[in-house]
Formats: C-alpha cells, sequence, structure tokens
C-alpha cells in the first residue's frame, strides 16, 4: 500500500479569491477505485475515523483523496458558507479527476462533508462522479427531526449509499427511509445495527470499532464495485 501523501488543493478555478486547501492522496498499488471523502463538521480531514478507514478502504484496493474545507485549513471551528463549501467540493473533485483519470470515482463523506457533496452534485454534475457514498447523512439537527436538509437528494441523478446507524440521533431512520424510498433504486441504505452518528457501538453489542470500520469500508468498496463502468 502506498503511504499517504500530503497535497495542495487549488480553489480558484472553482472560488475566486479562495486560495488552496491541504488534502491527502492515499493510492494502493493495486487501485480499482477512488473515493473522494470529506470530512465533518466538527472534524477535519485528519480525523481518526477518517484515517482508519481510509486505511482499510486502502486495503480493498480503493484509493481515497481527503481534504480540508477552509475553514478547518484555517484552524477555526465555524463551518464555511454553502457555496464555499460546495466550492472545495468542486475544487477537490477536479484534483482527483487530475490525478487520477484512469480510476473510476465515486464521492461523498463524513456528515456534512457527504451533504456538501450532494449539494454540489445536486446543482450541476460533479465531474466524473460515478456514485455518492455517505458516512452518516445528517438529515436533521439532534434532537429537531425534519426532511428538509433531503429535498436536493431529488435533484441527484447517479446511485447514493447511505450508511446509517440505528442511534444516528441526526438522521431518524423512519424519517430516513420515506425519503430514499421514491429515490430507489438509486438510494441504496445500509444499516449499522447499534451505531451512532460516529459510528460507535455499545459494549454490549460485542462489537469491536475495528468490525464497524471493516463493515463501513466493505460496503463502500463493493459500492463503488457495483457503479463502475468495468461492472455495467
Amino acid at each position: 500500500m502506498s503511504e499517504a501523501q500530503t497535497i495542495e488543493i487549488d480553489l480558484q478555478a472553482r472560488s475566486a479569491g479562495a486560495g488552496s486547501v491541504s488534502g491527502i492522496w492515499m493510492r494502493p498499488a493495486e487501485a480499482s477505485c477512488l473515493y473522494l471523502l470529506a470530512h465533518g463538521a466538527g472534524a477535519d480531514m485528519r480525523h481518526h475515523f477518517l484515517e482508519e478507514i481510509a486505511a482499510r478502504l486502502a486495503a480493498r484496493g480503493v484509493a481515497t483523496l481527503r481534504y480540508q474545507f477552509p475553514y478547518s485549513e484555517a484552524g477555526r471551528k465555524r463551518p464555511d458558507p454553502p457555496r464555499l463549501l460546495e466550492a472545495t467540493v468542486r475544487a477537490a473533485a477536479d484534483e482527483a479527476i487530475r490525478r487520477a483519470p484512469d480510476l473510476p470515482l465515486i464521492a461523498g463523506g463524513k456528515s456534512m462533508g457527504g451533504r456538501m457533496t450532494s449539494q454540489a452534485q445536486s446543482a450541476a454534475p460533479l465531474p466524473g462522479v460515478l456514485g455518492l457514498a455517505f458516512l452518516g447523512f445528517p438529515l436533521h439537527p439532534a434532537g429537531k427531526p425534519a426532511t428538509a436538509r433531503a429535498e436536493h437528494l431529488a435533484g441527484v441523478e447517479v446511485p447514493m449509499l447511505f450508511l446509517q446507524g440505528t442511534r444516528d440521533d441526526l438522521a431518524d431512520l423512519e424519517l430516513l427511509e420515506p425519503v430514499l424510498a421514491p429515490l430507489a433504486p438509486r438510494a441504496e441504505l445500509h444499516v449499522i445495527d447499534g451505531a451512532d452518528h460516529s459510528f460507535r457501538v455499545p459494549a454490549r453489542s460485542g462489537r469491536r470499532a475495528e468490525d464497524v470500520i471493516g463493515e463501513l469500508a466493505a460496503a463502500v468498496s463493493d459500492f463503488a464495485s457495483r457503479v463502475s463502468p468495468a461492472s455495467a
């Protein structure tokens, strides 16, 4: 497996005056696809969850490009406006295509990062992206069940994989399932029993954190294989 490489992603072409952000590029020797992986609102691309899933994906032949949003690059806690977040997603997709034009590309990420990716995709298709994979789609704020955050998903025309825990307080499955049903077959739900929004599971479940990460990586890898041109 190749070592993680820190890179720079230029935002100028997608958002004038926005400068650049850092990224982490990992391409295993026998890579079969690439996952463009955005971080959540309260973390950055170096969060241990993303480090672990990138390593598991690499072991399965999935390259990853993780990247910062401008606010996390600057060390701020408050996320940037959606327009800048979405522009960053587009710039990262441009970089992914430039680095690996030979690899089928899927995009998404953890929580907010996945939602911003889907919003960008809904507004105008991301270059080369064949599908979206969400690691905990944030359907609503904690304690405030609603579905407005999912309204744009009807405009996403590529396949989507939703990886959600049964204890996720940002995505009540009783609300999410009816939202996704009309989007079938392009929207697929993979439920992680007992997992919360961070994919932590109770000790009494008998499952280790490593088991959950492995399940997530397997689901993303299988999804990428299904949507790649070779599987068509």
